[in-house]
């Protein structure tokens, strides 16, 4: 047996769980649980539902294109058995999926870098909105702060 992937959130469907639906024309679908079954009826496009895979994808939250998911094609010409293919195989995969964490990882900090920036942005925001909540001694420091802006501000202009 091997594990398939859920038709509504790309996950994966072991065997013996979930369920499987047969349209009138024979195209079957698999679903890992009732909550893909139901939103599948409900005929909802998997790109628009926030915790699909393809919402992951089509937004840009995972990797689309990479070179280690040639290796999860499936195959359709059956390989007579070799213990050493095999053994040589396993490694294989596993170096493949060591790979595409490494990848992964690094998708993910290119694209939270920017957020930072914005992050410390929107913090200084908040605590120039509810500066009365400051302690005494943080709003002198503050107001310090920004007098000198100002100050060096109206010195750059008459420059």
């Amino acid at each position: 047996m091997h594990i398939t992937r859920c038709y509504f959130c790309s996950g994966p469907c072991y065997p013996g769980h979930g369920t499987m639906f047969v349209r009138n024309d024979s195209k079957t679908f698999r679903f890992c649980r009732s909550k893909c079954h139901k939103n599948f009826k409900m005929k909802r496009n998997p790109r628009k539902v926030r915790w699909t895979k393809a919402f992951r994808k089509a937004s840009g939250k995972e990797m689309v294109i990479d070179s280690t998911f040639e290796f999860e094609k499936r195959r359709n010409v059956p390989v007579r058995y070799d213990r050493n293919l095999m053994a040589t195989t396993i490694k294989a995969m596993k170096r493949v999926q060591e790979i595409r964490a490494k990848r992964e990882r690094a998708f993910y900090k290119n694209r939270m870098a920017g957020n930072k920036d914005l992050e410390k942005a929107d913090d200084i925001r908040v605590v120039n909105q509810n500066i009365e909540l400051a302690p005494l001694e943080h709003k002198k420091r503050l107001q310090a702060i920004k007098s000198e802006k100002e100050q060096t501000g109206s010195m750059d202009m008459e420059e």
